[in-house]
């Protein structure tokens, strides 16, 4: 006897009508809670992303992973995604050290791939440090807080697989890793900004530089280690009225602590951030005795895809800074001992 296998079910932003109907089917409103407001909640990069506002209710958030990047819709991706993000906030429940600065959960839709999250209100995340490079001390030390009590998160063994993020993995590394330092990507960069096409060059055709990071990308690949985040920049913190809140660990796995540190780190050095912040990074590092070269090639090699990959920021600035900053990667990718500076 064949079971069949129920095909997931896409939330359409613009039909009220059925996401009220599904709402109501998974008990997160009543029928006196209808009409709902539906609004866009951030980005929404990779997945549907919606604040719901049920009618004299309190808002939350319905996320939905589906075949597809949200932002660019001809890349796959693996939907089950939010489920394992679900897997993430189960695992990390039991230490308010790292819970208290994620959203709660209200429901898992295993079947269409659904996660419910509380709202963090008003909330804006960090990316307006792309633009002045402002971001306080204490910010920066809640930040690499969350990520010394993240490391120390012991996952089940009945966790491990799911958490191990096969799927979302080879998506990040085919986009960090591999994509923007292949010769022919169809990427138009000089489209970006006129002359990095050239300034890429320079790194595409450095053997050395490229060996490097294709063994970072190996590493990265390995199935070890402990809880990461693996997608820890200014987007996936939130500036809230409580302080900090940390969202969106679909990316997890289970790797290098050093990778979360590197990724803060690029983003610091990109938004042009006081060189205190880096020390901060470097110190914390040193202090939870992470590999500091570890650090710094995971750092230059998410500058790099940040500018030249698929992946682009709301940054402005012009060309020379970005031929600054790949050079920048180059010196951390390959001779990570000079450190963050």
């Amino acid at each position: 006897m064949t079971i069949p296998v129920r095909t997931p079910a896409f939330l359409d932003a613009d039909n009220r009508e059925a996401i009220e109907r599904y709402l109501v089917a998974r008990g997160l409103v009543k029928l006196s809670e209808l009409p709902v407001r539906l609004s866009p909640a951030g980005a929404g990069n990779m997945n549907l992303v919606l604040r719901v506002t049920p009618a004299d209710g309190q808002p939350f958030i319905v996320k939905q992973g589906r075949p597809w990047v949200e932002k660019y819709k001809q890349i796959p991706a693996p939907p089950e995604r939010t489920l394992v993000e679900a897997a993430f906030y189960n695992v990390v429940k039991d230490d308010p050290r790292v819970a208290g600065r994620m959203p709660n959960v209200l429901d898992v839709d295993q079947t269409n791939h659904v996660l419910v999250l509380e709202d963090a209100g008003s909330a804006r995340d960090f990316t307006s440090i792309y633009a002045d490079g402002a971001i306080a001390a204490s910010t920066v030390g809640t930040l690499l807080d969350w990520l010394n009590h993240l490391t120390g998160v012991a996952v089940p063994v009945e966790h491990r697989a799911v958490l191990a993020n096969r799927a979302m993995r080879t998506l990040n590394h085919e986009h960090m890793f591999s994509l923007p330092l292949r010769e022919e990507n169809g990427l138009d960069l000089d489209a970006i900004t006129p002359g990095l096409h050239d300034s890429a060059r320079g790194l595409i055709t450095d053997r050395i530089y490229t060996d490097a990071v294709t063994a970072a990308g190996q590493r990265y690949l390995s199935d070890s280690g402990r809880l990461v985040h693996g997608d820890y920049f200014p987007g996936s913190w939130l500036n809230a009225a409580g302080g900090v809140r940390v969202i969106d660990p679909e990316f997890c796995f289970l790797g290098d602590p050093e990778f979360d540190c590197g990724i803060l780190a690029a983003h610091l050095t990109i938004a042009n951030c006081d060189p205190a912040a880096l020390s901060m990074v470097a110190i914390s590092a040193e202090t939870r005795r992470l590999d500091l070269e570890r650090v710094a090639i995971y750092a230059g090699v998410e500058i790099m895809r940040r500018l030249i990959g698929v992946a682009q920021l709301p940054i402005v600035f012009g060309i020379d800074r970005k031929r600054m900053l790949l050079e920048r990667s180059r010196r951390l990718v390959v001779e990570p001992h000079k450190g963050l500076a």
